[in-house]
């Protein structure tokens, strides 16, 4: 059995249990329980998740995504992180990463779109902050061996109905559509044959509100 690794916000949180499932015949896949949230709260807290949830070191691929906390805006005064501090944290989860897990292939997903004209109240985000962002993490991660899956052009014009608010896509077809995209990235990768993969009777995974958060 290959092993994978997901980490992410409240977007990986949507499809973890879909690759999980379509994958249970031929990988143990692996998650945090909890919203990965900032960039910094994931460099933070990467070696403790491995710790408490016993992954294994071993593991073959880990599928990556920060930035939609890091982009939000509260009271229009800027992005909650500046982009050079989110570059450098960038840089250091993915050399975080190749130490816990040195043998794995590392993959990035890029943060996805928002439909900004659904923001209520003094938070939001906008997606000229968004691309500026993957610009940069991918500025920084093309001086390395990983990956790019890119979710937010995936997302960009997506249907309404995949969209569960502004910012996620915790619908059915949503959470299909999104993990299959992951799949679709990482199942070469591990030489895993689409017939391999199988969601039938899936259903999303019961997170609470609070647990995801925005």
């Amino acid at each position: 059995m290959k092993k994978v690794l997901l980490l992410g916000d409240s977007i990986r949180m949507g499809y973890d249990k879909y690759v999980r499932e379509s994958l249970s015949e031929v990988a143990e896949v692996y998650y945090p329980p909890e919203n990965c949230r900032f960039s910094q709260y994931t460099l933070r807290y990467l070696a403790a998740w491995k710790k408490e949830q016993k992954w294994p070191g071993d593991m073959d691929l880990v599928h990556w995504n920060v930035g939609l906390w890091d982009v939000g805006e509260i009271l229009d005064d800027g992005p909650l992180s500046s982009i050079e501090h989110y570059m450098d944290m960038i840089r250091r989860i993915d050399k975080r990463l190749r130490m816990l897990f040195p043998h794995a292939k590392i993959v990035f997903a890029t943060t996805t779109a928002v439909r900004e004209e659904g923001y209520k109240g003094n938070f939001r985000r906008h997606n000229a902050v968004i691309e500026k962002f993957n610009a940069a993490a991918l500025a920084v991660l093309g001086e390395t061996d990983t990956v790019i899956n890119d979710l937010y052009e995936h997302t960009k014009n997506i249907a309404p109905e995949y969209c569960s608010d502004m910012t996620h896509y915790n619908t059915p077809v949503g959470a299909a559509y999104m993990g299959g995209k992951v799949l679709a990235a990482i199942c070469p990768m591990l030489g895993i044959s689409p017939r391999d993969v199988k969601a039938e009777g899936f259903e999303l995974e019961k997170y609470s509100a609070k647990n995801i958060g925005m």
